[in-house]
Formats: structure tokens, sequence, C-alpha cells
């Protein structure tokens, strides 16, 4: 069991200028990106299975629950970054009816074009979806242009979480909405505990035995613990410019929902 606090990680690239961390490694920016498209690419066909097993379906409630304090309705238009498998964007597309868009993007090809055949499936691409590959730190659309910009279980995951942000803030039209789901810090006592030891013992497990892939799931919860806590996060929303800046958590804290707004 590793019960290593967060508060003792630099997520920072501690080692140099040009270092930064891949789980509990240090690596190169570049090594990290290279590793990081590696990892979803090899869970890509499996993604949602695996969420199921990990999070015993907690997951979509988790999603739904994104979805209810979605600003969002009649003709709004929404980027979903790191879409993933595509269950996210699908959500928000019913939200908003027949006038609403949703923008799909996620540097992984495969991921995006499992996400891609999911909204196929439901009948939104063509029409209420677009898939674009892109850079969640580089995004390749104009200023101003969605009304709500969303990620789930993907920022911890970027090269640059700040850079990340402040692309968020850049796309969002003034009175726009961002809204974070991610993996956090138990805030209940002990809950800590039985997560490390949950998330150490079975998570890599469970990748192996459906996937064939302990070390990408290995990463996943390595990737977790570096993350910073609810408070650190908030913080760093609000130095890429947002308002209004709050979470709620979620399952004790293992999972928080963030929110800001362009003001």
């Amino acid at each position: 069991m590793n019960t290593t606090d967060n508060n003792d990680i630099d997520t920072s690239a501690a080692a140099g200028p040009n270092s930064t961390h891949f789980g509990y490694e240090t690596v190169t920016g570049s090594e990290k990106v290279k590793r990081v498209m590696g990892v979803f690419s090899s869970v890509a066909s499996q993604y949602d299975l695996m969420n199921d097993l990990m999070s015993g379906g907690m997951h979509r409630l988790w999603k739904q629950r994104m979805f209810s304090v979605a600003a969002i309705g009649a003709g709004s238009r929404v980027l979903d970054v790191a879409a993933g498998s595509g269950d996210v964007a699908i959500g928000l597309a019913r939200k908003m009816g027949p006038s609403g868009r949703v923008v799909l993007t996620d540097l992984n090809g495969p991921m995006l074009a499992e996400g891609a055949r999911r909204v196929i499936d439901a009948g939104l691409l063509p029409g209420r979806a677009d898939c674009i590959q892109s850079d969640g730190t580089r995004l390749s659309f104009a200023d101003n242009s969605f009304d709500c910009v969303t990620i789930a279980f993907g920022i911890r995951n970027f090269l640059d979480v700040d850079a990340g942000l402040r692309e968020f803030y850049r796309v969002l039209k003034p009175g726009g909405q961002f809204l974070c789901l991610e993996f956090s810090r138990p805030v209940l006592p002990l809950l800590d505990v039985i997560y490390d030891a949950y998330s150490f013992n079975i998570i890599p497990l469970l990748g192996e035995k459906v996937t064939g892939d302990r070390a990408s799931y290995q990463y996943l919860v390595e990737s977790i613990r570096r993350f910073p806590d609810q408070g650190r996060f908030e913080k760093m929303i609000r130095g890429a410019g947002f308002d209004l800046v709050k979470h709620e958590n979620m399952t004790g804290g293992v999972v928080a929902l963030h929110r800001g707004y362009k003001i």
C-alpha cells in the first residue's frame, strides 16, 4: 500500500526546467507526451468498461452531476476537451437538444476515433457534434467561441496544466462556464487509507486482467496522486483568470467537480 501525501509531491518540473512527472517518474516533457499518448492508445477500446469496473459505475453518477450543473441549453456551443470515449459530449448534447452543438477534442487519435464512433452511434455526428484532434494546451479554436468548456478526468495528464486552463479561458465567451471533473483528495476520515489500498493494489490488477496492460493503469493511479488537491487546483483556476471559482466534493472527495466563469 502506498500512502504518499499529495502535499509532499511537487507537481511542477522539480528536477529541472525541461523535466516533468509521469506518475512517480521524472521525465522530459516530450517523453511524457509520448508516454501519455501510449497509455490512452493502449486503453482506448476498453476505456468505458474499465471506468465501470474501477469506479463500480460511480463515474456515470459523477458525470450526471456535471451535466446537471452545466449552464447550457438550446443553441449553446460546448467544447469537451480530452473527450475520450464521448460519453460526456453525448450527455451535454442531450441536455442542449437539437439546436445545440458539442465539439469533441482530444490529442490522442485512437481515443478521438472511439469518441467519434460513439457520437455517430448516438446520431449526433454529423449535425450536432464535431470531432477535432487538438492539443488542450494549444487549442485550435478562436477566442470567445464557446458557452461552456468541459473536461472530465483528463487535465491531470496535461504536460502544462496552467497552459490548458489559460486556453480554456481564452476560447470561452464572456459569461461562459468552465467545468472540470477530476480525481482529488479524500476528505473523510480513513477514506484516504482505503482509497490508496484499493487504487494501488486493485486498479493495476484490473488493468492487467481486462486489458493486458498493468503499466498504464499503474500510471493512472500515480497521476491521480500527483495532481493538486482541491484547494490548490482552485488557485490554479483563478490564476488563469476565472471568477466565481468553487468545487463540490463527491464520494467523500475522491472526485471533485470544479467550476469557474469568464466574467
